[in-house]
């Protein structure tokens, strides 16, 4: 141990005993009984109400103060179960210090991303926690001054790795224990080359009396042996704001250094194991920290997190319309109040609700008259903000004589799912005799009903035949011979709307801002793959600084009842693809499980232009062909949505675009604010080889709300995705807007 570690850990170990021995006689020594919890003080005990006797009159118990007391109590015991000490990220964007891990996790929901410097690297990190006992972190490795041995010389430069990490919580205070330790087992690098690979399990306690939390733990791989850590937060409840996220931290590291095969040259001195330093959290999201490495060096990093699984967005929706309260009219349909006064005063009142009303049927029954009526969600992500919307609006306006109401929402110009309001339900629910729990159970979410035969059209509205969305749109590319980091930033515009309200159309136009693609080949020089060639060509379809249509079809869809949906599409899919593509979808409401079958034929299109092509590239060991090629991809779809984790499963089975056969396992995370995060695997019997292992295409992907960064509700989303490696095993084209997709949008809750 150096002399300067070992002066830093003196100095940290007698400041954190002092610290701990004036907490402890400040606040004395808690009386607890043998189960481990706090003895009640008699000065705080309230007794029960009603006392029995001659005193009862004479009590000196006054209930108010009593109830306020547990109220005060209740409080303070929420507050202690919400107290945690602070949380930092290590050098490879995991919950721990500064190279250890620790036992804790970051909420739910929580997505980091940081950049660190602990010499002889360079690491770029992102960590997200999808559930409260999983953290998933990527890692981009860059090992300096160490040229990569293919194509350093060529723009590459520096070596680099890819590194996967994931840690699981077995225990934690919150399982009911509270002194128990937080107690995890993670991987670092578990997949890929897995160069820096270890596997380690450790245990976290805090002290939160003492503001102190401490870690031990074991580990192989790189990381060796026992291992511990300390991290003290005196000021975390003073007054002061900027002492208050200040903390110190010692930590043992046991990574081993000067054994590992891939450790970097100049990384393997040690002359202390001790690496102490500080962390200082700005806003609760800005973390940097600097500490000592090894005793050598000086390493340090900066972290940003943000808890963007559980936010409902940067902006309060202060542009979203209120619920509908007035004016109330129930006014019985007739003279005093004609059919077409009533169904425009319908029409407008949803559409300042963010709905479209396209038409009215009015059905004579010999018990009754009854309204059918359909209508567009053109606003909102959700289900029950669309019925709640609907049932305000029905409850305000519904005619007196009217014994019920049937509401089909479309979307994609297909009918989805329906509701029946009986008028006297509604009625009761404007009068607050029921809730919308009540009214949940009263009109529950069925089948899309067809408009009674023999119903009278009383109001009808074209769709409309334009909508046109904008966004942003980021690329990227790891590990070209040229450059680690490749990025294309452009925009897309996308006009999509109804033909003859029925037929579904769809434009995507692209255009490049700034790219760093141009000199990126379509081929890997080391590993070229040996199927045609369906995807390793995709970064010549971006090279190209003019307006590009990437999107140009139409498709037709159609609701067969029962939980049965058929779509056909034609036209130019994407950037690469154009076709004949159609699909059957099985979704019943309210059901679990969603199954489906779907094909489609498609040709290549050029790099340039609009034409298609007849030739695809292919490789016969490092020699390029061209062979004929007509795309045929058929698959059968399961679907299952597990609601209490809400898990969405997707299992394809077939043939894919490069004509081998396998299967694609997909799973997504549906977040509270709506992002949605998406892994996949496909195993396929295309036997790619990479660097003499074959490969399985694999990836991630997310999708955010746009309105999380708007001040009203919108149903369009930004996504990004990225491979493990782009090959063409695997490779499915896209084929239109599929019907699973189409549905979940109309009927998920978060």
């Amino acid at each position: 141990m150096g002399k300067s570690g070992k002066k830093f850990f003196y100095v940290f170990v007698i400041v954190a005993s002092l610290k701990l021995m004036a907490t402890l006689s400040a606040e004395g020594i808690r009386d607890t009984n043998i189960n481990g919890e706090e003895n009640v003080s008699q000065d705080n005990f309230c007794p029960p109400h009603s006392v029995v006797g001659p005193l009862s009159e004479f009590s000196l118990y006054d209930p108010v103060d009593c109830m306020l007391r547990d109220l005060e109590t209740a409080h303070q015991i929420d507050a202690e179960q919400k107290d945690e000490l602070p949380y930092f990220y290590n050098f490879s964007t995991v919950c721990g210090y500064f190279t250890m891990p620790s036992g804790r996790m970051p909420p739910m929901g929580t997505y980091s991303f940081g950049a660190f410097r602990p010499p002889p690297y360079n690491i770029y990190g992102v960590s997200l926690q999808p559930f409260d006992r999983i953290e998933v972190s990527l890692n981009y490795r860059v090992l300096k001054g160490i040229t990569e041995a293919n194509f350093g010389t060529k723009g590459f430069g520096d070596d680099a790795d890819r590194v996967a990490n994931i840690k699981l919580n077995i225990l934690s205070p919150r399982d009911g224990i509270s002194w128990i330790p937080s107690i995890s087992i993670g991987a670092d690098d578990f997949i890929g080359t897995s160069r820096f690979n270890s596997q380690y399990g450790v245990m976290t306690k805090q002290w939160k009396s003492a503001n102190l939390e401490t870690s031990l733990g074991w580990s192989r791989g790189r990381m060796k042996g026992w291992f511990g850590a300390a991290a003290w937060s005196p000021w975390r409840k003073y007054k002061n704001e900027y002492l208050q996220s200040l903390s110190f931290i010692a930590e043992y590291d046991n990574i081993d250094y000067k054994n590992h095969r891939y450790e970097h040259p100049e990384g393997r001195e040690v002359k202390c194991r001790i690496n102490g330093g500080i962390a200082y959290t700005v806003w609760d999201m800005l973390q940097v920290s600097i500490s000592s490495l090894r005793g050598t060096k000086i390493a340090g990093g900066a972290s940003f997190r943000y808890p963007l699984g559980t936010s409902e967005g940067l902006f309060t929706k202060i542009h979203d319309p209120l619920p509908y309260t007035s004016p109330i009219d129930t006014e019985s349909l007739g003279v005093t109040r004609p059919e077409n006064e009533f169904a425009l005063e319908l029409a407008y009142a949803l559409n300042d609700q963010g709905l479209d009303l396209c038409c009215i049927y009015l059905d004579p029954q010999c018990d009754g008259d009854r309204l059918w009526i359909k209508v567009i969600n053109n606003r909102y992500r959700e289900e029950k903000v669309v019925r709640e919307r609907l049932q305000d609006t029905l409850a305000a306006l519904a005619p007196s004589n009217i014994v019920s109401i049937t509401v089909v929402t479309e979307a994609d110009a297909v009918p989805v799912q329906s509701y029946t309001f009986r008028t006297e339900d509604l009625r009761r629910f404007r009068l607050g005799l029921i809730g919308a729990r009540e009214m949940a159970v009263l009109s529950p979410m069925r089948e899309a009903l067809r408009h009674p035969s023999g119903s009278t059209l009383i109001y009808k509205k074209n769709l409309h035949v334009w909508l046109f969305t904008f966004r942003p749109r980021l690329l990227t590319f790891f590990g070209s011979t040229t450059g680690k980091f490749k990025y294309n930033i452009g925009l897309l515009a996308s006009p999509e709307g109804y033909f003859f309200n029925k037929y579904y159309y769809k434009f995507q136009f692209g255009y490049s801002i700034h790219s760093t693609m141009w000199n990126i080949g379509g081929v890997d020089v080391l590993n070229p793959s040996q199927l045609p060639n369906v995807r390793t060509d995709t970064i010549k379809y971006y090279q190209n600084n003019s307006v590009s249509l990437e999107k140009a079809f139409i498709q037709r869809s159609f609701a067969l009842g029962k939980g049965c949906f058929y779509r056909l599409a034609t036209g130019y899919f994407e950037i690469a693809y154009g076709g004949v593509a159609t699909e059957f979808l099985y979704w019943p409401v309210h059901s679990n499980w969603a199954v489906g079958l779907e094909a489609a034929s498609v040709l290549k299109r050029r790099y340039r232009g609009i034409a298609f092509t007849h030739k695809i590239r292919k490789y016969k060991g490092e020699i390029p062909h061209y062979i004929d090629f007509y795309g045929l991809q058929y698959f059968g779809d399961i679907y299952y949505y597990f609601r209490p984790l809400q898990l969405e499963f997707k299992v394809m089975g077939g043939q894919f675009l490069a004509r081998d056969k396998g299967a694609r396992f997909e799973v997504t995370r549906q977040f509270p604010s709506g992002l949605r995060l998406t892994v996949w695997y496909t195993a396929t019997n295309g036997h790619d080889k990479v660097n003499g292992h074959t490969y399985f295409d694999k990836g991630v992907a997310f999708a955010l709300p746009l309105d999380f960064f708007l001040s009203k509700s919108s149903r369009t989303y930004v996504g990004y995705g990225i491979s493990a490696w782009l090959r063409d095993v695997g490779a499915v084209a896209e084929t239109g807007k599929q019907l699973y997709n189409t549905l979940r949008e109309e009927r998920i809750n978060y």
